[in-house]
């Protein structure tokens, strides 16, 4: 397993610009750094990451994973959370690769195998699983970026290779959370409907009667498995978006704090600013450059 987690990171460093970088296959990206980072809010989108050297910390609503090297993490749903790379030097830089988990290859590989119609096992529900990667799915792995190098086989053999990737997650640990994502009438294909509405309409006044008619499920029922599924009530999934997008815009050259909470569906600074204090630990006006910083104190308000 050494080994092939050396195969790995050599092939991203070969690969990788500093920072996330596409490759030639559509989908499949890379990441190289050296430097640590700080908390960050983002949106994960239904995807694979394999570790493969430093160490990456998510908070899912307060919930904190650490993984690394050989270890992976799978999103089977837009899910906002708070992410930072903790161990990146120079001599070891952090390194990842990641796939895109995309229905229609799953929904392939599903009905090619049968695997379409059998039962799923007894599984959390949670759209956001960490795991230890398999000898099997690394060398899949190795093997896929090992490609990158040489064009003509990879659109020759990439395909194959990458879904061989997708049938050895589909057999592991979160296999039966990612088989959903390939079945158009599964729960998780009628929960993402309103998961994609509310991230597509965060700035408005969210009706969960709506979104569970959008879902085909009854109000009592749609939140009892949207909670299961993203760890969070429909309100609090709005929220982490709006806090998430609100601190991407104070880091990027919005530097009225009130004008930010507003833009993002806040109606009152002071709610902004302390909700946003307690996901962040520190207020809107110290994300501010300092030379920018509101002269009003929004959060002593």
């Amino acid at each position: 397993m050494d080994r092939l987690l050396v195969d790995i990171r050599n092939a991203i460093t070969r690969h990788a610009r500093d920072g996330l970088t596409a490759t030639a296959l559509p989908g499949l990206s890379v990441l190289r750094t050296t430097r640590a980072t700080q908390p960050a809010g983002d949106v994960l989108e239904p995807a694979f990451a394999l570790i493969a050297g430093g160490l990456k910390r998510t908070a899912l609503n307060g919930e904190v994973y650490e993984y690394g090297p050989g270890q992976y993490l799978v999103a089977t749903v837009d899910l906002p959370v708070v992410g930072n790379i903790v161990t990146a030097e120079e001599d070891e830089p952090f390194t990842a690769v990641t796939l895109r988990l995309k229905p229609d290859r799953i929904a392939s590989l599903l009905l090619d195998t049968g695997a379409a119609h059998r039962p799923a096992p007894a599984h959390s529900q949670s759209a956001f699983g960490v795991g230890h990667a398999s000898p099997h799915l690394l060398d899949a792995i190795a093997r896929l970026l090992a490609l990158l190098d040489h064009p003509a086989d990879l659109a020759a053999l990439g395909a194959g290779v990458e879904r061989e990737i997708l049938w050895r997650l589909l057999t592991g640990p979160q296999g039966s959370s990612i088989r959903q994502i390939g079945i158009a009438d599964s729960r998780l294909a009628h929960l993402t409907r309103a998961v994609r509405w509310i991230r597509d309409h965060y700035t408005e006044s969210l009706r969960v009667p709506d979104l569970a008619a959008a879902a085909v499920m009854s109000p009592s029922v749609f939140h009892r498995h949207f909670l299961a599924l993203t760890s969070m009530t429909p309100l609090e999934y709005q929220k982490q978006l709006r806090l998430n997008e609100a601190r991407m815009r104070l880091l990027t050259g919005h530097h009225d704090v009130a004008e930010v909470g507003f833009s993002v569906g806040y109606s009152s600074p002071s709610q902004f600013s302390r909700e946003y204090r307690r996901m962040f630990g520190t207020p809107p006006s110290q994300t501010v450059p300092a030379p920018h910083r509101h002269s009003v104190d929004l959060d002593r308000r």
